[in-house]
């Protein structure tokens, strides 16, 4: 299966995630990629739309790489081959480091125009673009699950079977339209996979406290 792009793998989702409409689930999207997918998901299930912010740990020489993943209270999840390319102890102090600057700063540019939801009693959809790793999505739903949603779904149009295999016991339900196996990268699943930018993900975020 080949998403035309973002918003049609968001609507195949939402189909997926119908039982949730009428109860205004918080809809959390992982920055940057998935914030136009969570808008479309959050209108189509009539629930609120904010972000979590979490960001990879890369591999020295192969940035594309996750090594592991850090939250916005800077716990960290370490993949067990991180030592096997040659992410040593400064090296990931220092990674964790400039992961961190990155979250607090996107903290500082989003909260004035969107002061982050608390996700405590509520029906929480974590999205995402797709799972390589999943390392990005571990870290996601280890915060929030500490923050007592009443429910915590994780739901993407693609993973991986490994990473699929990482997150079931870290959410309530797990919602994934293709589990290819091999899979190398999420792209290869849109036709259309374009970069989104911080000052798109900031208009969805005025747009949807505005709405």
């Amino acid at each position: 299966m080949i998403f035309k792009d973002r918003n049609d793998a968001a609507l195949q989702l939402a189909a997926r995630l119908a039982h949730y409409r009428g109860k205004h689930p918080l809809v959390l999207a992982i920055p940057r990629g998935a914030v136009p997918m969570g808008k479309t998901l959050a209108q189509a299930l009539g629930g609120d739309l904010d972000v979590v912010l979490v960001r990879k740990l890369r591999a020295p020489y192969q940035p594309e790489l996750a090594i592991g993943s850090i939250d916005e209270s800077g716990w960290t999840y370490l993949a067990p081959y991180a030592a096997e390319v040659g992410a040593d102890k400064d090296y990931i102090a220092a990674e964790k480091q400039r992961q961190l600057e990155t979250i607090r700063a996107r903290r500082a540019q989003y909260t004035p125009i969107h002061p982050p939801i608390d996700p405590a009693g509520r029906i929480v959809i974590v999205v995402d673009d797709g799972l390589a790793t999943g390392a990005t999505m571990v870290s996601a739903l280890h915060g929030l699950r500490a923050r007592k949603p009443q429910r915590l779904v994780c739901a993407v149009p693609v993973a991986s079977p490994e990473a699929l295999e990482k997150v079931r016991t870290l959410a309530d339900e797990v919602v994934c339209l293709q589990a290819p196996p091999h899979l190398q990268a999420v792209g290869q699943f849109y036709e259309q996979f374009p970069q989104v930018e911080d000052d798109e993900v900031v208009a969805l975020l005025r747009e949807s406290r505005t709405r």
